[in-house]
């Protein structure tokens, strides 16, 4: 290769890194893509069925939603999200960020509901959500969402396309990512579809800020899922769900057992007041009393606040804490002793 066509090779790189720069600083510094950050209009806008994410984009810009559709595709370009943008009839604001309306337009918030709406809470297992799709009338049948959610990773990576999906352990399955929310779904939505909805809401709900936190701390997405499924298992409120983050990971710091109540309610079925000391006995991965270390998989699909709080623990002197049965308060304690107490006080 001759010195000018390297030198031109250097300048296009340069010139590629200039736009990418350039465009996350305005989405960073500036309005994120919002036509205008001040506007109260609203603005009736349609997708049509069939209609991609460039056709979409110049739309957008026409009705002077967003200010440029550059910056709309290749937000979706980054976010992979250009197949999950959904035909409807939406009310729009030019005030909305291009982040923002990306997740109206793929989580299908139409101004008309359409079909079936179906609400996900935080902490639900898989079961439990097959259980709510059922009850919702959509055409799922019993097992059939355990089964498809069963698959591991690589074969996900191929069916959905998500590309966080690549960077999990090839035993990993899609429990845990199956992102709580209030769905509005087609009658005849097949059953792909569905898992791809919730496999789409969650890589929009996780932020290039947090992958980064993530890595920077050391740990894997895979971990941290794990982890805030337990999280959510636990404790109700995100200040309670940092200090046991933090609890926690601190735990498995120091090389001692996490024994938390909730993974032996999902490996017996039971609720968590109903575990005895039997329980802690069970030759299990998910008996985090008798194994050290995360369990193998997520023991239920968490909430962003459960992930946030796996993300960004609170470091404390904390080491033990129970919830107590009437109000489901959450009690700290620094020492085995002190917790011991805390034990016979609050729960006896």
């Amino acid at each position: 290769m001759s010195r000018k066509l390297a030198q031109l090779g250097l300048l296009v790189f340069m010139a590629i890194d200039l736009v990418a720069i350039v465009f996350l600083a305005y989405l960073t510094f500036g309005s994120m893509g919002s036509a205008d950050s001040s506007s109260d209009l609203i603005i009736d806008f349609t997708i049509d069925k069939g209609q991609g994410a460039k056709e979409i984009a110049v739309n957008l810009e026409k009705e002077g939603i967003i200010s440029n559709d550059l910056f709309f595709n290749y937000y979706i370009w980054r976010k992979d999200a250009g197949n999950l943008l959904q035909a409807g009839e939406y009310e729009l604001s030019p005030a909305k960020t291009i982040p923002e309306i990306v997740r109206i337009l793929a989580e299908g918030k139409v101004r008309f509901d359409p079909g079936v709406r179906i609400t996900i809470p935080e902490g639900y297992t898989t079961g439990q959500i097959e259980d709510a799709l059922i009850a919702g009338g959509l055409n799922v049948s019993e097992s059939e969402l355990e089964e498809a959610v069963g698959i591991t990773a690589p074969l996900a990576k191929e069916i959905f396309g998500f590309a966080y999906l690549a960077d999990l352990p090839p035993r990993a399955t899609l429990d845990g990512f199956l992102f709580p929310d209030t769905y509005f779904f087609e009658e005849d939505s097949s059953l792909n579809d569905i898992v791809k909805r919730m496999l789409g809401n969650f890589d929009s709900k996780i932020s290039d800020a947090m992958r980064v936190k993530i890595k920077a701390r050391g740990k894997n997405l895979y971990e941290v899922v794990i982890m805030a499924s337990l999280i959510e298992r636990e404790v109700q409120t995100y200040e309670d769900m940092r200090t046991v983050s933090g609890a926690l990971w601190k735990r498995m710091e120091i090389g001692m057992p996490l024994q938390v109540d909730a993974t032996l309610a999902y490996l017996t079925g039971k609720k968590t007041g109903e575990i005895t000391n039997d329980h802690k006995l069970i030759d299990s991965p998910y008996n985090t009393y008798k194994y050290r270390g995360l369990p193998p998989t997520p023991i239920a699909n968490p909430g962003i606040n459960a992930i946030n709080a796996a993300i960004d623990p609170i470091e404390s002197e904390y080491l033990y804490y129970l919830s107590t049965p009437t109000t489901g308060e959450t009690i700290f304690s620094k020492t085995l002793d002190e917790h011991n107490e805390n034990r016979i006080k609050y729960l006896r």
